[in-house]
């Protein structure tokens, strides 16, 4: 059994046509998969885009917000300033009224002794009698 052998009889422009039609189709194909691919990718960077956005607003409002509580912080140590310099006049005078009760008790303890030797001097009779 022998077989004869298919011939197929195209001409050149024929072959050349369907040949260009399937390149034309695959082109087509290829560049809405990548039209497809381009608009994800423009999806996503606006979506970064926006993110950014957001942070760069939450940043601003971040500097904004320390820039106030720096004021407060200022104004809170001239505050403190203030009040610590007050103590530190009270605490003075203090102190001095506390030197003067010093001096005041010294004295009275010194009264106290003189008095105890004495009545303990008449006591024992060592004190010569006037």
């Amino acid at each position: 059994m022998t077989t004869t052998p298919t011939t197929l009889t195209y001409t050149l422009e024929e072959f050349l046509s369907r040949f260009e039609q399937k390149i034309d189709r695959q082109f087509a194909e290829i560049n809405q998969k990548m039209n497809r691919q381009f608009a994800k990718v423009n999806q996503k960077f606006t979506e970064i885009n926006q993110k950014l956005e957001k942070i760069d607003d939450r940043l601003n409002k971040l500097e904004i917000g320390q820039e106030r509580l720096s004021g407060e912080i200022k104004a809170l140590d001239e505050k403190f300033t203030g009040e610590i310099k007050s103590l530190d006049e009270k605490v003075s005078g203090i102190s001095k009224r506390l030197d003067n009760q010093e001096f005041i008790n010294r004295g009275i303890l010194v009264s106290v002794i003189i008095v105890l030797i004495r009545g303990a001097a008449k006591l024992f009779d060592i004190l010569p009698s006037k």
